[in-house]
């Protein structure tokens, strides 16, 4: 069935409030028609947006996944994820499709978009008809995969950008798409929720089905954006997690403080109920992010699992938003971390050659024994910071401290000059870990 387009965003479009449902689709053995195109509507019903997947009401309880562990995602009782691209250049979009679909979980599959911060010109004509033609073979060959949910368009296509004809070029392909798919509604990802943005959309992308917004600590003030914006339809919150390293408070001479595990992980669950679940009538869920680990300013800033595979307390958090079920092994919280004395808060500062020592306090709610790592990074240097979710290369690391006997204290030092930073992971040994971090600087 074709999905009712948009003709204007501020008039209330089709619909969609992915209510209740908890459940997401059927494993393969017990789904009827499983290996049919999923059929998705949006309709609007008593002043709700309501999404149906097979006629069936349906809330996204998803994760933002590209190279994570999807049957994670499914333990713990995601219902689908989204990607940023067809093809990441590990595994093709049909392979990500496949594991879903064995999964039981859908996906809105994201389709990489040129930006005019890393070059394009869409001013271009023949460059910009290049990538209308691949983004149509893409459609073409996945548009009836059963574990297909929706498609976005682009991710954080606004940020830095001066040309408008940007969303020319996406209304041309979100209509394209209704063309050749009509099962499957298009969204496009926001950086933010500004009211220009949203206003440009509204007048240059009328096929574009609803929005998606990507929020971190300024989710809180998300309300408050669609009020000014009057923006009436439906929208998926579709990143939003810890704190940005933009948002947060920096030492003396001006690298961000991440915030613990901990700290994190009742961010999280806060945001998620003050905001995300709190707007029955236009949200429609979310993708929680990031279901993996990637570098972008830290190794630990944004997924909510460690290099090693470790789940940390947001997804345990994330679990019991999503089932009502804490599960059956807590991960460890990180209650603090010292380095000579001081947070990371009081901008620490050392001299090279001389011996400091750090401690963490850290408890496990299952009272499992922990075992600690500590390590030492040089931090990321200014030329190559990323923007935008843009690879970022991970720095060196200096000193590391893992072998058994190391405890929840270490004395160390540094011989050369420089800016670093001191890591703390402390694991329970059977899947679950806490981590903290702190800036410093050597003299």
């Amino acid at each position: 069935m074709k999905t009712t387009c948009l003709t204007s965003f501020g008039m209330l479009v089709f619909g969609l409030w992915f209510m209740v449902s908890c459940q997401g689709p059927q494993t393969k053995k017990n789904q009827e028609s499983s290996d049919t195109v999923t059929k998705v509507e949006l309709k609007l019903e008593n002043g709700q947006y309501q999404l149906y997947c097979n006629n069936q009401p349906f809330y996204l309880k998803g994760a933002g996944l590209e190279f994570g562990n999807i049957s994670s995602l499914k333990k713990h009782g995601g219902n689908s994820f989204r990607t940023w691209r067809v093809d990441n250049g590990k595994v093709s979009g049909k392979t990500v499709l496949d594991e879903a679909h064995n999964n039981g979980l859908l996906v809105c599959m994201g389709i990489e978009i040129a930006r005019e911060r890393h070059g394009f010109d869409y001013n271009d004509s023949l460059a910009v008809r290049a990538q209308f033609e691949r983004v149509k073979k893409d459609v073409l060959e996945l548009k009836d995969h059963p574990a297909l949910m929706m498609w976005g368009i682009g991710n954080e296509l606004n940020l830095h950008y001066k040309n408008p004809k940007v969303w020319d070029a996406v209304n041309e392909i979100a209509k394209m798409i209704h063309e050749i798919d009509p099962n499957h509604p298009v969204t496009t990802m926001l950086a933010g929720a500004g009211k220009a943005e949203i206003q440009i959309l509204s007048e240059r992308c009328p096929d574009l089905d609803l929005l998606s917004f990507q929020l971190y600590g300024d989710i809180v003030n998300l309300p408050e954006y669609l009020k000014k914006s009057g923006y009436k339809g439906a929208y998926i919150v579709s990143e939003w997690g810890a704190t940005g390293h933009w948002e947060v408070e920096k030492t003396s001479w001006g690298r961000p403080i991440e915030q613990n595990s901990h700290v994190k992980a009742m961010a999280y669950q806060q945001r998620y109920h003050e905001v995300i679940a709190s707007d029955p009538e236009q949200c429609i869920g979310s993708f929680v992010f990031l279901w993996g680990q990637k570098q972008e300013r830290t190794p630990t800033w944004y997924g909510v699992f460690m290099e090693n595979g470790d789940k940390t307390e947001s997804v345990d958090v994330m679990e019991h938003i999503w089932t009502a079920k804490w599960p059956e092994n807590r991960a460890p919280v990180m209650q603090s971390l010292m380095l000579d004395n001081k947070t990371a808060y009081q901008s620490v500062q050392l001299k090279a050659m001389q011996n400091y020592q750090a401690e963490c306090l850290v408890e496990d709610p299952d009272g499992d024994e922990l075992n600690y790592s500590w390590v030492v990074m040089r931090e990321v240097d200014d030329s190559k910071k990323s923007e935008g979710g843009d690879f970022e290369q991970k720095p060196e690391v200096v000193l590391e401290f893992t072998d058994n006997t190391v405890g929840n204290s270490i004395d160390f030092e540094v011989t050369e000059p420089g800016e670093y930073r001191l890591f703390i992971y402390a694991s329970d040994a059977k899947g679950s870990s806490a981590t903290a971090n702190i800036p410093f600087l050597v003299k």
